[in-house]
């Protein structure tokens, strides 16, 4: 045989062999999963929920239109601060300044009125010491004259005066008797006219009253046609310009926005949390809050309100304004006080707010990742792969009834081969979750692939590859 078939035959032969050796790996590595894995941990470990919202002062007041009217002055503009009672714009007040300059007018004569009525009043009653005097006078003198007429009658019974004499002091008696009848007349009448002028004093006392409510009535009416500022702050939003009408609120119809002031002594971040999250959060929490329009500067708050009506996210109105029941997502409005926010910071700059819900030292933890579920019928003994059953004996007997039950847990390795552990988790952070019972630290789990998580079963044959994954999670 000549040298060149001797070398081919050899080639030959090499590569049938390189080929059983090749399909004998193969063989071998049938039925092995690749996996990634990582350690039980121990670590701290912080919980945080992550809302995003916008800057707003804790209080602030949108000062709206009272009446109807056009403004004919401004006089502040946006940005400048103002004090409490200091005024903003003026509204035409020509009809409500007539009304209450005719209303001081009319209250001006009641009380001339009034004045008339206690000076007659007065007059009244010095009329009625005057003739009560003559009165008493009048009645000094009967009593003098029945006297002398009492004597004259004895005196003609004796036959001691002439009958003139008589006559003389009868008509001085009867004299007497009129005299006091007129003077009694005149304190009557006098007394009425005294009780005539204090009932139409009364009169005009509540004619006062009535024309100073009526005045107040209006004043105030006039007094809201200058738009006052409500509060030590600085003017946020000015949306309206002079000769503009503006309206007051009717039902289902806010009043004309005139401008906002606010208090910028104390900043808030008001962010919306979402509903799954809402529950982990509490006052007086710590918060770290970013502001899109500050980058690189992390400021530093506490939470302060919790708002305890959901509100839709696509509408944003409260659920219970809706009046169809919804399955949209819903989220809650959180109030965080920042502490020192930055000068120059402006009511409605967007933010982000990191909200730290908990946090704890030296637990166990593992990925988040390698969290995964499986039923009860996923680990039964019957629910095997390649003949291995499931290692968790808890699982051997299931009733039909839990068999749909999930079950969360990790997949340890052990050797070449992988078992389910139900585990307890606490405290969830960025990347790992906190574990309270089910690992021992120092444990090896699978974190992927997210395709092996969902697939892998109990007892399934597996080969660590890290490298799948750019680096070994540790």
């Amino acid at each position: 045989m000549s040298t060149g078939k001797k070398l081919l035959l050899t080639g030959i032969g090499l590569a049938a062999l390189g080929g059983i050796v090749y399909g004998s790996i193969r063989y071998k590595q049938k039925g092995i999963t690749p996996v990634q894995t990582g350690r039980v941990v121990r670590q701290d470990l912080v919980s945080q929920v992550t809302a995003s919202g916008e800057i707003k002062p804790k209080n602030y007041i949108n000062v709206g239109a009272q009446y109807m009217g056009i403004l004919t002055e401004i006089l502040v503009k946006e940005g400048d601060r103002v004090k409490k009672g200091q005024l903003l714009a003026k509204l035409e007040t020509v009809q409500p300044a007539a009304d209450v300059a005719a209303q001081q007018a009319t209250l001006k004569t009641a009380q001339a009125d009034l004045l008339a009525q206690e000076a007659a009043i007065k007059s009244a009653q010095e009329n009625l010491k005057t003739v009560q005097a003559s009165l008493e006078r009048a009645q000094a003198d009967l009593e003098k004259a029945a006297v002398a007429f009492d004597r004259a009658r004895q005196l003609l019974a004796s036959q001691l005066i002439a009958q003139q004499d008589y006559d003389q002091r009868k008509s001085e008696y009867d004299a007497a008797v009129a005299g006091v009848s007129e003077a009694q007349a005149r304190v009557s009448q006098t007394r009425a006219q005294l009780e005539q002028s204090m009932a139409q004093r009364e009169s005009a006392v509540r004619r006062i009253d009535q024309l100073q409510a009526n005045l107040t009535r209006l004043n105030d009416v006039l007094q809201k046609y200058y738009s006052l500022a409500p509060l030590d702050g600085v003017v946020t939003n000015l949306p309206v310009r002079v000769g503009e009408t503006v309206v007051p609120g009717i039902q289902n119809s806010p009043a004309s926005l005139i401008m906002t002031i606010a208090d910028m002594s104390e900043i808030t971040a008001e962010v919306r949390v979402d509903e799954t999250d809402i529950v982990n959060v509490k006052l007086n929490q710590p918060a770290e809050i970013t502001v899109d329009a500050i980058p690189g500067q992390i400021f530093r708050g506490r939470v302060s309100e919790i708002g305890t009506t959901a509100i839709i996210r696509s509408t944003g109105l409260s659920a219970s304004q809706s009046t169809v029941s919804t399955q949209e997502a819903k989220d809650f409005k959180v109030v965080i006080a920042m502490e020192n926010p930055p000068e120059g910071i402006r009511p409605g700059l967007s933010c982000t707010a990191k909200i730290t819900t908990a946090t704890r030292n030296k637990v166990l933890t593992i990925p988040i990742q390698a969290l995964t579920v499986r039923t009860a019928a996923d680990l039964a003994p019957e629910a095997k792969a390649g003949g291995v059953q499931a290692a968790d004996k808890s699982t051997a007997v299931v009733p039909p009834s839990k068999r749909r039950e999930e079950v969360q847990g990790v997949f340890v390795v052990s050797g070449n081969q992988v078992t389910f552990r139900k585990v307890a988790t606490g405290v969830t952070g960025a990347s790992d979750i906190e574990v309270v019972d089910g690992l021992q630290e120092g444990e090896e789990i699978v974190t992927g692939s997210y395709k092996v998580l969902r697939t892998i079963r109990p007892g399934a044959a597996v080969k660590v590859d890290n490298k799948a994954a750019g680096t070994a999670v540790q």
